[in-house]
């Protein structure tokens, strides 16, 4: 067997660069991908570092002669260049991987929150850490935290719990086994997520002699596994069945590149859709069968559909409680759900029908095998008149309405923010000025059931929203991942204040590296969203809108200044006139620019859906009391079991 003798940082370097994944069939729909001749390319599409004592030495050495062979690409914390990852990750419909790497210690135990995004959102992300010296005799190291009673656990067993693979190198030889596992498990339909490797210092300068084949170019292809045959007749008798199926559209459908698909067996079948937050753009909104988003951050017109519904076609969803009102949105008793998803954990909850397939082969199948049926088309008359309602009532509010009118209106109400715009009036900015080729960001906060609602896609795959694992802070680091994958393609961000100040350095990145962003910051004086809650549930507003916290002057933070000082273009704003005359110069603008508009704190889309939340069962407060007693009645609402 021939062999070659490599430090184990540099087989692993050499072992990345040598994997390549098989776009061929998914060119035409995600043509960014850009496959070479043999319908291929780099799977591994770069490395995002922050280098310390426990991996510049080594792992750092290896990466700066490999160049633009797998390129290295410099973080400002780690936390944001692993959000950046996933944001690559999803704008790849996870087809290419981005690796992060940082020393031991905190700049590992700072890419914990992005490995959980990673996790929730079933991204592939491949993090490699430093670890503390495999031999012990120099503990404790620098950074090293001590478990008296575990000598092996280090601050790297955080991850654990946050990532589908695991793995701690301590011969170099372990590498054989252990970077094909984390590759295959990244690329897994059904258990796909982020892997972590942790690499001891003086491991990573050992040498072994590994065969020549293991770092021999490979071809990985995303496996499409077809229903099974049963499954798939017990699916199809159960639509057949139905006078009123309703298809959910969740994240797997983008994932399978199911796009057409789902179009197709839509309008074949007469079958109205609605979508996830992971789903939302599967169709474009003005397909005929598309009801908008479903949920707590949904509308009136898809969560109507749901209501009524006999049968549930969920596809790639999580069914998170988001998405099923806390399961409360399905108001027929007897509907039952067909789980068509990769993984089999979530095909087969709640009870539901499974049928555990690939997105695009199980919609194909079972499209087959419903030749001839179709909804009856009352019930497809009834999502189109439902959904015309909803579209109106966001034309209604998302209007660039006259402030000072709306100022001198409220003057009885004595409301100070009257004049200022809302987020659905942002929001529709963005949407009347956007193009086929506009990609919008955002995560956690209020934006993201403004977005669900307000941003009506004009192409499929154009909206990017974290809210897998509600990760603030993700927005400006996941468009950067984003617009590294998606090159001439127009990445928006829309980042509220309080996420703006978690995590901002990105935006640095965005300037340095070249990868331009549009960056709105919506400033409503703190977690606005959250203050909401605290209020509905019958709590005073305490700790939240920066007015209601134990401060000793509240001082405006000048968020165009600071981006400026990053090396931004950027501009404040009062008026969504103003908006949307700044987006045309952002646009025409050759580096990231950051338009800053104070936002009314109050003003929300409404619809949605019951959410369950803990509110106290005994209080001094009447109002909680009042709160707890509307949870409670909408718990009674709940299903237990289908």
């Amino acid at each position: 067997m021939d062999t070659v003798r490599l430090t184990a940082a540099a087989a692993i370097v050499r072992y990345l660069a040598a994997q390549r994944v098989a776009v061929d069939d998914e060119a035409s729909t995600l043509p960014e991908l850009a496959p070479d001749d043999d319908g291929a390319v780099a799977l591994f599409a770069g490395v995002f570092a922050i280098f310390g004592h426990g991996n510049v030495t080594c792992l750092g050495h290896e990466l700066e002669t490999v160049g633009d062979m797998l390129p290295t690409w410099r973080g400002q914390n780690e936390q944001g260049m692993a959000l950046a990852a996933c944001g690559f990750a999803r704008a790849c419909k996870r087809r290419r991987i981005m690796v992060a790497t940082s020393s031991i210690g905190p700049g590992a135990t700072n890419m914990v929150t992005a490995a959980a995004v990673a996790l929730a959102n079933r991204l592939p992300l491949l993090l490699l850490a430093g670890d503390t010296f495999n031999h012990r005799i120099v503990d404790p190291v620098l950074q090293q935290v001590e478990h008296f009673g575990a000598p092996s656990t280090t601050a790297n067993d955080a991850f654990r719990a946050v990532v589908r693979y695991w793995d701690r190198i301590t011969a170099p030889e372990q590498l054989v086994q252990s970077l094909p596992n984390a590759v295959e498990t990244m690329l897994d339909p059904g258990d796909c997520g982020p892997a972590f490797i942790a690499l001891p210092q003086d491991v990573q300068a050992q040498a072994y002699d590994f065969p020549v084949r293991f770092f021999e170019e490979r071809v990985h292809r995303v496996r499409r596994p077809r229903p099974d045959s049963g499954e798939l007749r017990r699916a199809a008798a159960a639509i057949r069945s139905a006078r009123r199926p309703l298809i959910i559209a969740g994240g797997g459908v983008r994932w399978s590149l199911a796009e057409k698909q789902l179009a197709d067996f839509a309008a074949a079948h007469g079958i109205p859709v609605v979508e996830t937050t992971a789903g939302r753009t599967s169709l474009r909104a003005d397909h005929h069968l598309n009801c908008g988003p479903i949920g707590v951050t949904g509308c009136e017109s898809a969560n109507t559909m749901a209501a009524e519904a006999d049968l549930i076609l969920a596809v790639g969803t999580r069914l998170q409680d988001f998405t099923t009102g806390s399961w409360t949105v399905f108001g027929d008793e007897t509907a039952r759900i067909i789980g068509l998803n990769a993984a089999r954990f979530d095909a087969a909850k709640h009870l539901s029908l499974p049928l555990v397939a690939d997105a695009r082969e199980g919609l194909s199948e079972l499209g087959a095998a419903l030749s001839g049926y179709r909804a009856p088309r009352d019930w497809s008359q009834r999502a189109a008149a439902t959904t015309s309602q909803y579209h109106a009532y966001i034309d209604k509010i998302a209007a660039p309405a006259d402030l000072a009118v709306a100022a001198a209106d409220s003057e009885a109400a004595a409301d100070p923010h009257a004049a200022k715009p809302t987020y659905a009036q942002v929001v529709g900015v963005l949407d009347r000025a956007a193009d086929d080729s506009t990609y919008v960001v955002a995560a956690a906060g209020g934006l993201p059931g403004e977005l669900l609602n307000g941003w009506r896609a004009k192409s499929v795959h154009s909206f990017d929203c974290e809210y897998g694992y509600s990760c603030m802070g993700y927005e400006i680091s996941g468009a950067w991942g984003a617009k590294m994958a998606l090159g001439g393609r127009e990445v928006v961000a829309l980042v509220g204040d309080g996420s703006y100040l978690m995590m901002n350095s990105d935006l640095y990145s965005t300037v340095l590296c070249g990868h331009k962003l549009i960056v709105i910051v919506c400033d409503n004086g703190g977690y606005a969203v959250i203050d909401r809650l605290q209020v509905n549930q019958g709590a005073a507003s305490f700790n939240n809108l920066l007015e209601h916290c134990r401060i000793e002057r509240l001082v405006p933070v000048d968020f165009a200044a600071h981006a400026a000082s990053m090396g931004a273009c950027s501009e404040a704003v009062s008026t969504i006139a103003g908006l949307e005359e700044a987006f045309g110069r952002a646009r025409a603008c050759d580096r990231s620019y950051v338009i800053v508009v104070s936002t009314h704190p109050h003003s929300w889309t409404e619809g949605g859906a019951f959410w369950e939340v803990g509110v106290p069962e005994t209080s001094g407060s009447a109002s909680v009391l009042e709160a707890r007693a509307a949870m409670d009645a909408g718990r009674a609402a709940q299903r237990v079991g289908w």
